[in-house]
């Protein structure tokens, strides 16, 4: 019933060779929560509604849960009780509602309100959703009656869930088998060290994974077409700076896996795409407006295919044809073809020519692998650092943050980057 304000990265996924892509957007004492009481005139009965039910979830309370919902809606009260089910299988820290808005009507009401959780041991901020219910008068009370027609889904919604717990993730899943969804587990543990060798500084080391039954339910997960997504193996979803700015009310960093796309992988690049989405897990912090899509986009993929054996060629197909010279400007950079330039952050955008998407991917991930193997993997960091700094984190200067990392400019660093390009596929 809740509907996410998303900041997506994804990663792509290409029959025969992989190529990644990114694309911008503790329950040992038992779970807690807060009741708001009276946000507004005439919050209050709806208010208290919610508090029941969260008090309910919270405590294992099923009968209390479900006597939120009206008993004449008996398709939504099927659903609530699965979804009761589905919570309760998550380990929940927080759970609490704040009615924001209400508009009455004579025996039925339709209520805004914030939702506010977190996963326990896995959520370093309180994810902030809203969800807009339809409530009707039962009995002298009020009761919820549906969610509203334009409302967005959880996966908890979705179905009955499975949830499987690894060493660093939590991976939770509807219309997928255990087996499965345990091997999404075993891949997603072996990224979290991985990234953390190469981006060590502070972040949770953890990941929670959404494994939908279908592309279908993967958009509506997200709120886009899913020809948004067709090719897309994952998107990892949260807010630049980790929620920071926002007072620490940006949604937490899930990983959403495209079963149709992820499935058509090798387990090689299955973990390519997780090791890439961890990477913007442990980055999030540092990845602000400023942070050019190239770099957010290529560091994941330096990371990824860092322990892979794929030959650069074969990653960067799109790239090499440029250098072949079968991409106009893709010779000698003269033009407007792709080695003309870094990547801007419009290559990078959802429903953009696949070749252009990938071309975009392709150059970043070899612009930070040239930053690694030339100035070092530490001084790669220090550059995305800078560059996520840039105009208080708000405005790009990668022009200034080159400088100040390598001692180049953007100028110099493109030319040396084409020549890298030309030298490596050619």
């Amino acid at each position: 019933m809740t509907k996410r304000r998303r900041s997506t990265r994804h990663g792509r996924a290409r029959a025969g060779t992989l190529a990644l892509a990114l694309a911008c957007a503790a329950v040992a004492g038992g779970p807690t929560g807060c009741g708001t009481g009276d946000g507004g005139a005439g919050h209050g009965p709806f208010q208290r509604v919610l508090d029941e039910q969260a008090a309910a979830l919270r405590a294992g309370d099923r009968s209390g849960y479900l006597a939120a919902v009206d008993p004449r809606a008996a398709a939504f009260r099927s659903g609530q009780e699965r979804v009761y089910r589905n919570l309760r299988s998550i380990p929940l820290a927080i759970w609490a509602y704040q009615v924001t808005d209400v508009a009455r009507h004579e025996e039925s009401a339709t209520v805004t309100a914030r939702l506010r959780y977190r996963i326990a041991g896995y959520d370093r901020v309180t994810t902030t959703d809203t969800e807009r219910l339809r409530f009707v008068r039962r009995d002298g009370g009020w009761r919820i009656a549906a969610e509203a027609a334009d409302s967005d889904t959880q996966l908890w919604e979705q179905g009955t869930m499975t949830v499987v717990r690894g060493a660093h993730s939590l991976v939770l899943g509807v219309g997928r088998d255990r087996s499965g969804l345990r091997r999404l587990a075993r891949a997603a543990d072996r990224a979290v060290p991985a990234v953390a060798r190469v981006w060590p500084g502070r972040w949770s080391r953890r990941t929670v994974l959404e494994a939908p039954a279908s592309v279908a339910d993967m958009a509506r997960l997200l709120g886009s077409p899913a020809s948004s997504y067709e090719g897309i193996a994952a998107v990892t979803t949260g807010e630049a700076g980790g929620g920071a700015a926002a007072g620490g009310s940006a949604p937490a960093d899930r990983i959403v896996i495209n079963p149709q796309a992820y499935g058509m992988l090798s387990d090689e690049g299955q973990q390519v795409v997780l090791t890439h989405e961890t990477t913007h897990v442990a980055t999030r912090h540092q990845t602000t407006r400023a942070t050019p899509m190239w770099l957010s986009e290529g560091i994941a993929d330096w990371a990824g295919y860092r322990a892979s054996k794929t030959a650069p060629r074969e990653a960067a197909p799109e790239l090499a044809r440029a250098v072949a010279g079968r991409q106009p400007g893709g010779d000698d950079g003269d033009g407007d073809g792709p080695l003309h330039r870094l990547p801007t952050d419009e290559d990078f955008a959802f429903g953009n020519d696949p070749a252009r998407l990938a071309r975009a991917y392709e150059g970043g991930w070899l612009a930070c692998r040239m930053v690694a193997q030339q100035w070092g993997q530490d001084t790669l960091v220090e550059l995305y650092e800078q560059a996520g700094r840039a105009g208080g984190g708000r405005s790009p200067d990668v022009d200034a943050a080159l400088r100040s990392v390598l001692g180049i400019g953007q100028a110099e660093f493109t030319a040396r980057w084409r020549s890298y390009v030309t030298e490596l596929l050619g």
